[in-house]
């Protein structure tokens, strides 16, 4: 792992690349993006009423293109997101499950709770933390994508729901230009194969189209013992041209299967347990592939372990703007999408000495059997897992969305009045098992259990239809709907070099539907007359017991911004923001009361915000630096380790975006230094005071690319400080630098090749831990960056 003197090393070269002016013969071709290295002249439309000059604004907004995203050689959507100022991103779940953080508010869960990820202008999911339904796991990047707009800060609590921290907007390519492209990627130390296309252009004067997507089959960058990375994407959408607008319609199908890496487990320094590379193994296995449970109507059922994370999304949409006249703008988006899909990985409830698990499963002269694998039959002596599968079946995510707006402009004044309507559908169940695994990289076997007497206590590795190792909490199922209304009003005035902006939104909404437990009962599950000892306590859906949810919310968000602008090259501004974020499933199963409803405080949590901010250019260097200071609630609960949160959070830090170009070489990085600590805890007190869990001092990612006439090569590296496992601020995680690189060479002016290499030097870095404390053994269950990875990439362009 990379120790801090290192750190301090790469930090010291961001402050050079920032603040150093030096000298170098300069390519006319990269004048004018010298002139703009951050975008700072460009029209923002992500978080804003209407499209504003970056320069002119008052948020901290930046964007990210296809070619800078190229450099950092992402492997998910939520690792593409490391590289935007301010976003702290731990991507270690796989092509989802991500968690994401904006610079000042925490996750004290998972997901992105304070954060909302849109494609084309509006929200993915209404809800970024939807347990085991985060808002990337149904996201996809590929050659479609035009740009990535996001801002951070409060400006973001009146131009959307459920989004106090920011917005990251995905914007897809419309066919402007009359071209398109086919790819090909090959892993060269791992196995995946991918194909993306894209095509667009004009049909006529008025008329165009794009169309594009992507479909790839593979292992994965972890050894799981089966295809677990296939399916694909289309995307396409065609737009009208009028004289004084347009109308866009567009299509989306997803359905893509990959797999979920859980916590696994390694030493408390990060270092692999003999036999488990906590870099490249993964605890999937040949040897588990399906999960036998009952349903939610009580039928019997096999879950697929190779599905993973499997997201089906159907989607259609409609996005219109006109000119009416006399100074007024009409815009509309509307979507209607279906999305359903499953969520299965295995989670190590417990690692241990086997011999020790075995007794405390069947008392004491227990041991573990072989269940499977190339010693079945024979005894396991070593460290063992309790398995917990992680068994979800997303029933139904659909929603429908519509946001209006209407602009009138008087001379150096707009005024924009909307409205925003949507429903969100939550329907899920939860079917969880309970199996006994060898602790071992490279297919994993199954354990049965066997008493001193003989007695078996579990059937081909599972030795639990439920959790009992949980209290056997989690077999569930609901189905609610969540409908949103929000009426904003936003102003922007213009007054020579200063411009003045507020904005106020009032969200309202409600919850309905009804969720149910699990109950035990005694059920012959593989219907061979005998009851064996998992048989005698199967979890399954209580739906004699239906609870009902039955509540309402509603909050007023609040944002005033003034920018002003010393020359054409220097702008200062300030903002002050209060929003609010609806909690949804998260409430279920413990803070929702009898009747339905839910406490008000915790229905909504509050983020107050303030903002102080530069945007400065000289030559060829740009910087954007913001200060920022935030109050947080947070409620929330926790699956993997059945707790509650009920707390209130404080944060200042500052955070810097840069850019600079000399001669063939451009360089860019951004940085956020951030001092947080948990102000109040109403359950566990005795953490106010700490710094929250997984809240590093400095994040940071530093790109230097240089171009030459036959193509470019360029180096990305993302990294943290050191952080806390957990709020008890007793277990630390050292800080690491993942070093991604990236080069490409042009066969012909239509065709290139290029290598992808994610973590070049193959570093351990570790996001999350489960355990607060090294325990005993010395032994957590953590994630970790993947290691080394390394593709290339043939393409067409035409």
């Amino acid at each position: 792992m990379i120790k801090s003197t290192s750190q301090k090393f790469l930090l010291s070269t961001l402050a050079v690349l920032v603040s150093s002016h030096l000298w170098a013969a300069e390519a006319p071709q990269q004048e004018e993006a010298k002139k703009d290295a951050l975008g700072l002249e460009r029209i923002t439309v992500t978080g804003v009423a209407r499209g504003t000059r970056v320069m002119d604004s008052s948020v901290s907004v930046s964007s990210v293109s296809l070619a800078e995203l190229e450099v950092s050689s992402p492997r998910s959507s939520a690792e593409a997101f490391s590289i935007i100022p301010g976003m702290k991103v731990e991507s270690t779940g796989g092509e989802g499950n991500a968690n994401i953080a904006v610079r000042g508010l925490p996750v004290a869960s998972g997901g992105a709770k304070f954060l909302q990820i849109q494609e084309d202008g509006l929200p993915i999911l209404q809800f970024g933390d939807i347990a085991f339904g985060n808002a990337d796991i149904f996201l996809r990047l590929d050659s479609t994508v035009q740009t990535i707009e996001s801002i951070r800060g409060g400006s973001a609590s009146t131009a959307a729901s459920n989004a106090p921290g920011g917005i990251i907007n995905v914007i897809s390519k419309t066919g402007t230009s009359d071209s398109g492209s086919v790819a090909t990627t090959l892993g060269l130390d791992y196995d995946t194969f991918r194909t993306d296309f894209e095509y667009g252009t004009s049909i006529n004067d008025s008329l165009r189209f794009h169309v594009g997507g992507f479909v790839r089959t593979g292992e994965g960058p972890r050894d799981a013992g089966y295809n677990a990375n296939k399916g694909g994407q289309i995307k396409a959408n065609l737009t009208k041209e009028f004289d004084k607008g347009y109308v866009r319609l567009y299509f989306k199908h997803l359905d893509d299967k990959s797999i979920g890496y859980l916590p696994m487990p390694m030493y408390s320094d990060g270092s692999s347990i003999p036999g488990f590379d906590a870099k490249s193994d993964a605890i999937q296995s040949a040897y588990f592939q399906s999960t036998f449970s009952l349903g939610a109507d009580g039928e019997r059922r096999r879950g697929d372990m190779r599905d993973g994370m499997n997201p089906v999304v159907n989607s259609v949409g409609l996005e219109a703007s006109f000119d009416l006249g006399n100074d007024w703008q009409v815009e509309n988006r509307f979507r209607f999408s279906d999305v359903s899909g499953n969520f299965i990985a295995p989670f190590p409830a417990e690692v241990a000495n086997g011999s020790d698990i075995a007794t405390s499963i069947a008392g004491t002269g227990a041991k573990l059997i072989y269940a499977n694998g190339p010693n079945a039959g024979s005894q396991m002596d070593g460290l063992a897992m309790r398995i917990n599968t992680f068994d979800v079946q997303m029933n139904d995510f659909g929603s429908i969305v519509n946001d209006f707006k209407l602009t009138k402009t008087f001379d150096d004044t707009s005024v924009t009045l909307g409205y925003y309507n949507a429903v969100q559908n939550i329907g899920m169940t939860w079917m969880w098992n309970s199996y006994l695994m060898e602790v071992k990289g490279d297919n994993a076997a199954l354990l049965d259990v066997v008493a001193a007497d003989g007695t078996a206590y579990s059937d081909n590795g599972l030795y639990g239809y439920g959790v009992p190792y949980w209290g056997n909490c989690c077999q569930r199922n609901y189905d609610t709907d969540y409908t949103i209304k929000a009426p904003y009003l936003a102003l922007a005035s213009s007054f020579g070099d200063l411009s003045l902006d507020a904005s106020v939104r009032y969200d309202s909404g409600d919850a309905s539907g009804n969720y149910a437990g699990s109950v035990q009962s005694q059920v012959d599950m593989n219907l061979d007359g005998v009851i064996s000892i998992p048989e005698q306590s199967v979890s399954s859906i209580d739906n004699a017991n239906p609870q009902p949810v039955n509540y309402d919310w509603s909050y007023t968000s609040y944002s005033l911004g003034a920018n002003y602008q010393f020359s054409s090259d220097l702008a200062a501004f300030g903002r002050l923001s209060h929003g609010g974020r609806a909690n949804a499933d998260r409430l279920l199963f413990g803070k929702v009361r009898a009747d339905g409803s839910v406490a008000k405080e915790d229905a909504v949590d509050i983020v107050d915000q303030y903002e102080l901010g530069v945007k400065y250019r000289y030559d060829d260097l740009s910087v954007f630096a913001t200060a920022f200071y935030s109050e947080t609630e947070e409620q929330n609960f926790e699956a993997t380790s059945q707790r509650f949160f009920d707390r209130k959070y404080k944060a200042k830090g500052i955070e810097i975006e840069s850019a600079y170009f000399i001669g063939d070489f451009d360089f860019r990085g951004n940085l956020t230094w951030t001092d947080a600590e948990i102000a109040k805890d109403a359950l566990t007190p005795e953490v106010v005071g700490n710094t929250p869990r997984r809240q590093a001092d400095f994040i940071y990612s530093l790109m230097g690319r240089y171009n030459f006439d036959q193509g470019s090569v360029g180096v990305n590296l993302i990294g943290t400080t050191d952080s806390y496992a957990q709020d008890n601020n007793d277990l630390s995680f050292d800080g690491y630098n993942q070093v991604n690189a990236f080069a490409t060479y042009n066969l012909t002016e239509a065709m290139s090749v290029s290598l992808n290499v994610n973590n070049l030097f193959n570093a351990t870095g570790i996001t999350e831990a489960e355990e607060g404390s090294i325990p005993d053994n010395n032994i957590i269950r953590a994630r970790t960056i993947n290691g080394r990875t390394t593709s290339a990439t043939l393409k067409y362009e035409f």
